[in-house]
């Protein structure tokens, strides 16, 4: 009987997904850092480069204050009032892309994944109201975010 109920509540266990894959328009920075570590360097790099975290949104302490074990995942917004105003002059539709989110992953083996939408991918529906002015402004902001992302998984 102890068995039966090991197996019913093995399979009431949520299934977790895979790790990040990368998808189109995605750029994924694999690394060797833990989730924690990886978040703070995200923010550091994130500084660094003249960027402002805006936001950070993430289920896990939630998650676990429910009882609920899950890997390490957090959102982390990003920009600056100076892009903010460029953005406003070329496109109001695109503003509300801002911020423009890294999302850091806990993998299985403890190790932390970094992600993002590229801007000129997240910017993309609004070229044709934006132009080249908004082309510019996600080209520049791709660079950033490259930057910031090599910087942080190091």
């Amino acid at each position: 009987m102890k068995a039966f109920w090991a197996a019913i509540c093995l399979l009431a266990m949520p299934a977790w997904a895979d790790g990040i894959e990368s998808l189109s328009g995605w750029a994924v920075y694999p690394s060797d850092k833990g989730f924690e570590n990886l978040v703070d360097d995200t923010k550091a790099a994130v500084k660094e480069n003249g960027l402002i975290v805006v936001t950070q949104a993430g289920p896990t302490k939630a998650a676990a204050a429910r009882g609920i074990t899950i890997p390490g995942n957090r959102v982390i917004g990003v920009f600056n009032n100076d892009y903010a105003v460029r953005v406003l002059e070329t496109s109001t539709n695109a503003m509300i892309e801002a911020p423009i989110r890294f999302y850091v992953t806990e993998d299985a083996d403890g190790s932390a994944t970094l992600s993002y939408k590229t801007p000129s991918f997240v910017f993309a529906p609004y070229a044709d109201e934006g132009g080249e002015p908004l082309r510019e402004i996600a080209a520049e902001l791709d660079a950033t975010f490259e930057i910031i992302a090599e910087n942080a998984v190091k």
